[in-house]
């Protein structure tokens, strides 16, 4: 059977793109290729029958499949699987669910505010965006979506959940849940809202800042620095005596953003990040700018398995320069950068360029950023290892070097000792914020400084 014509003529014109290359290297050798240049030729031959391999099946169910096929839904389909054997932040976005990710990092939506990612092939729950209906009805990090709406979701792709997902506000959406303790599913009706993230929120606890960043949307340091102003305001003019920056559950974002928020807290001209891609490409470091830095205070983030990639390079960031100490549990572990690109069709591919460093050059992938003191989120509960992360995602790069990535547990420090409680944060339910505020209100008192740091931090 011959090809149709529309895919022949796709086929030759992937052939031509490096065709002249290898023409060049047949004049350029006399006839024989140098070893290197030889074995890429042999490749891309190889390369050049693969996509003749493929343009023919979608020839023979084009032509003879028992019923007319959806072309762009094929095409669409070959895409995905491809991309599904990369790691699991490499996606395709068809044109719909693209418009929806564009929509995120603006901070409003219809749906039910929650981060999942896929397990192997199950989707769970990275962290519910906190003051969403999916906190409101009590979903955690960790519990598996077995079903969404009475369809199952495995082997669900992430951007077909997510779609499931949002909608019109007022919209009911079934969610059923497994976690762990449960004896079986349950079913969580949730009512979708207008999902407005603000986020960046905060509170003065005698004159101690707390401020929540929830994720790192487009204006998020702006905000944060009106935030910072408005709590000097409630503080009677005068500076902080102290920082909570809080980062629990905070799935990250915009790179500008993560590096912006730890700009403001850092003099000039310190390294903040860098990124190395394959090749030496797509290799950058992001340093400090010697303008509008917060006055030296003391500072403590709050991290936890919930806190992802932009929250991982602000937190690693403080905690390389010791500008600041992090309290609460290990954190994700996603160490790699995307790019977007936005294809001609309106759709979108999310690739993976590069992984990312901290100051120190610490490559957090598979690993998270090991608080300087472990204070779980919930009295007497574990250091969050239930949770998922990064490491338990299928296809996820490993971690580089000797170090293991489970070799930190053995090396975690509890809580700070000696702490003298304070009436202000004696009402709190939240132990790593109530030891955060206890741990600065020390700092703040005559005579007060922290503790010596852990080993390599």
């Amino acid at each position: 059977m011959r090809l149709s014509q529309p895919w022949r003529a796709a086929l030759a014109a992937l052939l031509l793109v490096s065709e002249p290359s290898a023409a060049q290297e047949k004049k350029d050798a006399g006839g024989s290729r140098p070893p290197g240049k030889a074995e890429r030729a042999e490749k891309d031959d190889a390369t050049y029958r693969q996509l003749e391999t493929f343009a023919r099946v979608l020839s023979y169910v084009e032509n003879n499949y028992v019923e007319p096929p959806d072309r762009e839904r094929l095409v669409y389909g070959a895409i995905q699987g491809m991309l599904d054997t990369l790691d699991p932040h490499t996606v395709f976005m068809p044109p719909d669910v693209f418009r929806e990710m564009k929509i995120d990092t603006s901070g409003e939506w219809g749906g039910l505010g929650i981060e999942i990612a896929r397990k192997n092939d199950r989707i769970i729950v990275v962290a519910p965006i906190d003051d969403t209906p999916a906190a409101r009805a009590g979903l955690k990090a960790g519990d598996e979506l077995v079903g969404i709406d009475g369809e199952s979701t495995r082997g669900m792709d992430v951007g077909r959940a997510m779609q499931k997902m949002r909608g019109p506000a007022g919209g009911r959406v079934l969610l059923t849940i497994q976690r762990q303790g449960f004896t079986a599913p349950r079913e969580i009706a949730i009512i979708r809202d207008h999902i407005r993230i603000v986020s960046v929120e905060g509170a003065l606890y005698g004159g101690i800042g707390h401020v929540k960043v929830k994720n790192f949307q487009e204006r998020t340091d702006q905000y944060l620095r009106k935030e910072l102003d408005r709590l000097r305001g409630l503080n009677g003019g005068k500076e902080l005596r102290g920082l909570v920056l809080d980062l629990r559950n905070n799935p990250g974002g915009l790179l500008d953003q993560a590096v912006a928020v730890s700009d403001r807290f850092l003099p000039g001209n310190l390294p903040i990040v860098s990124t190395r891609g394959r090749d030496g490409r797509n290799s950058t470091e992001e340093r400090s700018k010697d303008r509008d830095t917060e006055k030296n205070y003391p500072v403590v983030v709050l991290v936890n398995a919930g806190s992802a990639s932009a929250s991982e390079i602000v937190a690693g960031a403080l905690q390389d320069h010791g500008r600041a100490t992090l309290i609460g549990t290990p954190t994700f572990g996603k160490g790699s950068v995307q790019t977007v690109i936005e294809l001609e069709d309106g759709s979108g591919l999310k690739l993976t360029i590069a992984r990312y460093y901290t100051p120190k050059g610490r490559s957090i992938q598979e690993r998270g950023i090991a608080p300087d003191y472990v204070v779980p989120d919930e009295a007497g509960g574990k250091p969050g290892r239930e949770a998922p992360r990064e490491k338990d995602l299928q296809r996820h790069f490993r971690a580089e070097g000797s170090e293991e990535a489970s070799s930190q547990a053995s090396t975690l420090k509890g809580p700070p000792e000696n702490l003298v409680p304070w009436d202000v944060a004696a009402p709190l339910k939240d132990p790593p914020l109530k030891v955060a505020l206890e741990y600065l209100n020390g700092l703040a008192a005559p005579g007060g400084r922290p503790p010596a740091r852990a080993e390599g931090r």
